[in-house]
């Protein structure tokens, strides 16, 4: 007969009941506060660079290339970020495992800030020429590697925080922290690009990377009161903090993993889609001004600040796979219709379309992101295995897409290549989705 071995609390003992009576409504409230807060931040950094890169840089960093090559350029700029993403899980993930989560998350934060406000403040390529985009690229890196232990910690926070039942709805407050820094920032832009075109080239979107620095005080405020988790704790204190947490995801979750890395193909897609290349294709092909689709993006993330805790709230009910199942089926079957919409250059059929894909796709599948990673690992390695997953499908889907749908375009000269490539995206995704095993009533506190 084998013999199952248990690294969690055993169930009635009081490790088990001091983690239970840890974790109150006022913990999970807290966690959900400081993980939306910093999660909103951080996300207000990453998309504002997002939007920059398909509206502002190619003409500021990139203006000797050409109209298509500094799009493209501009655009590799942005994926860059996501091959640094996967070592900045691995990194904050050794120090959210080995030493404290709250400290891996003030660094990450500090470090995103940092990266946005230096890019507000760099010259122009027209000023110090070729350092121009050499620097713009390196500040980039910064803010990969600070994403990538940002997501997996501030996922987590909540996770451990939260009642069983509810898991779900407490943990969509870090995935509303994207709605709401893409929000804010496609907000700040179109602000300033109300100015004359020379005016907001020259400084006009310089303002909202150099405000970050105010909504990142914000967010550190919060997060400094942040005490560890209850889960964290526990383990501290029993003495089961593991030393190697990558060897340990690699012995017992490789297969969880790889699944985890490919099961958001289509969710990474689909939202790059709606929220950066859009932009590029609606000014530069169909030469509509930059203030349509930018409001598309607006009412989309104001309906996910509403939609997804709604979705949430099914995967506590209903499970995990159905809900992500069914927003990643959204994606797919959106792929055509999508650029039909936007091909009518009807300027209120663009932003519906826009806020359409947001709404009904890419929220559904992103609402339970948290739940759906962190609920595959044990507490000892858990930050460092649902940031390798999550970053690792950085890599595979987030990277490629900017060039890929850009090339596509380029060669064929039309957007069917680009539908197709969301539609296989979507048929890895479900696939993994179904092989994944179903964890909305898992105990966290057990191996």
């Amino acid at each position: 007969m084998s013999t199952v071995h248990r690294t969690g609390p055993i169930p009635g003992s009081p490790e088990e009941s001091a983690i239970e009576n840890a974790i109150t409504r006022k913990t999970a409230i807290q966690a959900a506060k400081s993980s939306f807060l910093g999660t909103s931040a951080e996300w207000y950094d990453y998309f504002l660079y997002g939007s920059a890169a398909a509206l502002v840089f190619p003409k500021v960093f990139f203006e000797g290339m050409g109209t298509t090559a500094g799009t493209l350029a501009s655009l590799a700029s942005f994926g860059v970020a996501f091959f640094f993403r996967p070592l900045g899980g691995i990194i904050f993930g050794q120090i959210g495992d080995r030493v404290s989560r709250k400290n891996a998350l003030v660094v990450t934060l500090l470090m995103m800030g940092v990266g946005t406000f230096l890019i507000g403040c760099l010259p122009s390529a027209a000023q110090i020429g070729i350092a121009a985009p050499i620097i713009l690229v390196l500040l980039r890196i910064i803010q990969g590697v600070a994403m990538g232990g940002e997501w997996g910690g501030a996922s987590l926070l909540v996770m451990e925080s939260a009642p069983t039942e509810k898991r779900g709805f407490y943990a969509v407050s870090t995935q509303l922290g994207v709605p709401a820094g893409q929000l804010a920032s496609a907000g700040m832009l179109a602000l300033f690009g109300l100015l004359p075109n020379e005016q907001f080239l020259s400084w006009g979107w310089r303002v909202p990377f150099l405000m970050s620095a105010l909504i990142v005080g914000v967010g550190l405020y919060v997060r400094l009161k942040q005490g560890e988790t209850p889960h964290f704790e526990s383990a501290q204190k029993s003495g089961k903090v593991t030393r190697r947490p990558v060897a340990e995801v690699w012995e017992h979750k490789k297969k969880v993993t790889f699944l985890l890395i490919f099961v958001q193909f289509a969710n990474t897609i689909g939202y790059f889609l709606f929220t950066v290349y859009s932009l590029v294709y609606v000014t530069t092909e169909l030469n509509i001004s930059r203030s349509v689709p930018l409001t598309g993006v607006l009412v989309g993330a104001g309906l996910c600040l509403v939609a997804m805790p709604f979705y949430a709230s099914l995967s506590d009910r209903f499970g995990r796979r159905p809900i992500y199942a069914a927003g990643t089926l959204l994606i797919g079957l959106y792929a055509f219709p999508f650029f039909w919409l936007l091909d009518t250059r009807n300027n209120i059929v663009i932003i519906v379309a826009i806020a359409l894909g947001l709404v009904f796709g890419w929220a559904l599948p992103g609402s339970i992101q948290g739940p759906m990673y962190t609920e595959q690992y044990p507490t000892r390695y858990r930050y460092t295995g649902c940031s390798i997953a999550y970053q690792g499908s950085s890599v595979v889907s987030g990277a490629p897409a900017p060039l890929v749908a850009g090339a596509l375009v380029s060669a064929t000269g039309a957007t069917f290549a680009v539908s197709f490539y969301v539609m296989i995206g979507a048929v890895i995704s479900l696939a993994c989705v179904f092989a994944l095993k179903e964890t909305f009533r898992v105990d966290l506190a057990a191996e």
